[in-house]
């Protein structure tokens, strides 16, 4: 299997009831961004990937992710195909979950009958959410590689040395472009109050160092730690920490509450600040 490549820095859209996220789409492709996500809490309907597709030209669309208790495999393969058709090569799968105990085995199931399907969705088009140690060997053994959310440099290494070099692995990071620690901190907050509730997160968050104080307080430390705030240039200083640690891209996911700037407003300031060597049509230095 051929590595994928997805590009160094990716962005998340969020989804909107005009439609206009779909004009985001198209100016995130024109500003460089080498992939773009769709949260899969705002996967409402598999159509939303089709429209992305649509929308853009080249860049690949990734959902971030497709549940798997959400979404029948055969609602996946039926997709799939029909990218292919239209678009080849254009459609990455992300697939995650389910949210039970012992979810390998469903998990190796639902790839089963994507294996089975005629045609099949092969293996290098897929990209699995993956946290702990035995879901990266999954991604490693059975996917194209790893995509990860809420996580620090130091796991990034940590699940490179799990993938080895040819999966690909993507860490889906949120941001806020806020100098303001309480504003910035407040917005981080929102949805890691909710997934700080997820068994698979909290059990990673121990995995990563941190107490249970500090995941039931959501403190400081854990959100300084999870979710990049500050200037545009800290920001795209913790994405080059990403890259050197391992990953092969960084996808990028924008928060803000109040008065701050909205996601395609941060997208323009951070494409214009990215080091040249991430952007993409330019080689990382080895």
């Amino acid at each position: 299997m051929s590595k994928l490549s997805l590009g160094p820095v990716g962005i998340a859209l969020n989804v909107s009831a005009d439609d206009t996220y779909l004009k985001d789409a198209a100016e995130a492709e024109e500003l460089g961004y080498s992939a773009i996500w769709l949260p899969g809490g705002q996967i409402d309907s598999l159509d939303r990937i089709a429209k992305i597709v649509g929308a853009t030209t080249s860049v690949p669309v990734v959902p971030g992710i497709i549940a798997l208790d959400v979404y029948p495999a055969a609602a996946v393969v039926k997709l799939y195909a029909q990218m292919q058709a239209s678009a080849p090569e254009r459609f990455v799968v992300g697939l995650g979950g389910p949210q039970r105990p012992r979810p390998l085995r469903p998990l190796n199931d639902y790839l089963d009958e994507l294996d089975r399907a005629e045609p099949p969705v092969p293996a290098g088009r897929r990209i699995l959410a993956a946290l702990g140690p035995r879901k990266l060997e999954l991604a490693r053994d059975r996917a194209a590689g790893a995509v990860a959310l809420l996580v620090t440099p130091a796991y990034t290494r940590q699940a490179r040395r799990i993938l080895g070099g040819q999966p690909t692995l993507i860490i889906s990071q949120m941001l806020v472009l806020d100098t303001n620690a309480d504003r910035a901190r407040q917005a981080a907050r929102g949805p890691l109050s909710f997934l700080s509730g997820v068994s698979g997160y909290r059990a990673n968050f121990a995995r990563m160092g941190f107490t249970d104080r500090d995941i039931a307080d959501l403190s400081d430390r854990l959100v300084d730690e999870l979710v990049i705030w500050g200037s545009a240039d800290q920001i795209t200083a913790r994405v080059s920490e990403h890259l050197d640690a391992g990953a092969d891209q960084v996808a990028l996911t924008i928060l803000n509450s109040g008065g701050q700037p909205g996601p395609i407003d941060v997208a323009r300031e951070l494409a214009g600040r990215l080091p040249a060597d991430l952007r993409p049509g330019h080689a990382r230095a080895s």
